[in-house]
């Protein structure tokens, strides 16, 4: 009779491809049961929407039945249990909180939104949106519902709109009908926790919240408000709204909000005539947005018609499924992932970066400022560097270094400079042999 540790042996060779471990040592196997000649275990997985999980469930199966003594594989595909944090009265029944957010507006942002949440309801999931624009509500629009007036319960819950789908939809925009909202900023704060708090969204996987643009009152309202599992930030490749990412990443981290990562929206057009892709904005070839801010860039969208009406006339394309999958892998990996922040200390001479793993550099002022990776700095289009050394002072100073998550910092500098944020992997980089300096 085949034994367990044969089997932990066989599963070894699946290799989570997020993760670049096997699942066995990444603790995903779970529950082996044996009897005589069948087989049966659990793959536990990060997150319920996991887009891998019939690749995974099938390779386990074809590696436990190529066993000696094994004639039945029974393979349970479960997820790893959500804790449920959020201790308002509508969200004690929501598992995950995904925030998507800009810096500026007219970048898609609430398109972006709202294909995520369409997408995941219709793979089966549990799914609620919050528009939280307050000044200019999408919801209603790019889903057809202009009927204003939402159900109030007796306890002054709110219910939101519930498509076939099941996917649950709350929107200022339902409240206020098309009219003007003119208040002030306590009252917007007052109105957008009213919402949050008092909507009823029952049991879900995954709400997404569609902030409205910038960095001011509401967003701040709704971090302080609750908890979010991680945030995604949408852009284009134009350099007024590339100039804003910084600020958006910023205000999440100070906030504590795990980044997910960036989706480039409008990236590029394909064709009719030459079916080529071409990049309205400048080629991601030149600079990427991970090469620029350290995130990972989960997905890039193109501008195509279907993209820019109802969100049911897009259902089933493969680059919003494409999307939908890579922040359901980056969700998954940020629940999984250690925050490893480096201690930084700042000398005379340098900037000083030490993990508690060991690693450890140490990179010279002026060296770093000159490195910089911002729109000021580098050309978003070309490539090509800006930022002349002749204009950078010998004696230029870091005045305050703030990491970033698990991927860069961003710097302060002496000459009042601020928007640049330095990937981890570019200092990997500026700390070789070739840059005359070494990690320590």
């Amino acid at each position: 009779m085949v034994t367990e540790q044969q089997i932990l042996q066989a599963l070894s060779v699946i290799i989570d491809p997020d993760f670049k471990k096997d699942i066995v040592t990444l603790g995903f196997v779970k529950n082996i049961k044996i009897n005589a000649d069948l087989v049966s275990f659990d793959v536990e997985l990060t997150t319920p929407a996991c887009p891998i999980k019939a690749e995974f469930q099938k390779a386990a199966e074809e590696a436990v039945i190529a066993l000696d003594g094994v004639s039945q594989v029974a393979v349970n595909m479960t997820s790893r249990p959500q804790k449920k944090v959020q201790t308002a009265n509508g969200l004690g029944g929501v598992k995950n909180i995904i925030a998507v957010a800009s810096g500026k507006g007219g970048v898609g942002k609430s398109t972006v939104s709202a294909h995520l949440a369409n997408e995941l309801a219709n793979r089966g999931f549990k799914v609620g949106l919050l528009d939280t624009d307050l000044f200019g509500p999408s919801v209603p629009t790019l889903f057809n519902i202009h009927k204003s007036g939402v159900r109030q319960t007796a306890d002054n819950m709110l219910h939101p709109h519930e498509l076939d789908n099941g996917l649950k939809l709350m929107s200022f925009g339902f409240i206020m009908g098309s009219g003007p909202a003119i208040m002030r900023g306590p009252m917007v704060a007052g109105y957008m926790q009213q919402v949050l708090t008092q909507t009823y969204w029952g049991e879900l996987d995954y709400l997404i919240l569609d902030l409205p643009p910038g960095t001011g009152d509401i967003q701040l309202t709704i971090t302080q408000t609750v908890q979010i599992t991680g945030a995604v930030i949408v852009t284009t490749r134009q350099s007024l709204s590339i100039a804003d990412v910084t600020k958006g990443i910023e205000m999440f981290e100070k906030v504590n909000v795990p980044m997910l990562g960036i989706v480039e929206n409008m990236s590029y057009f394909i064709c009719d005539g030459c079916d080529k892709k071409h990049y309205i904005f400048g080629d991601s070839g030149k600079t990427s947005l991970e090469d620029t801010y350290g995130l990972r860039t989960l997905a890039e969208l193109p501008l195509k018609p279907k993209m820019t009406g109802k969100i049911s006339d897009a259902e089933g394309d493969a680059d919003i499924s494409n999307m939908v999958d890579q922040v359901v892998r980056a969700l998954g990996m940020q629940g999984t992932e250690k925050l490893e922040r480096p201690v930084v200390t700042v000398t005379e001479k340098t900037i000083n970066l030490n993990w508690a793993s060991g690693r450890s550099y140490a990179i010279p002022h002026r060296d770093l400022r000159l490195a910089c990776p911002c729109a000021n700095c580098v050309d978003e289009y070309t490539g090509e560097k800006l930022l002349k050394p002749e204009s950078v002072s010998a004696d230029i100073k870091a005045l305050d270094v703030t990491p970033l998550g698990n991927y860069a910092v961003v710097v302060k500098w002496s000459d009042g400079h601020s928007s640049g944020i330095y990937p981890y992997k570019l200092i990997d980089k500026l700390t070789s042999w070739d840059a005359g300096f070494t990690p320590l």
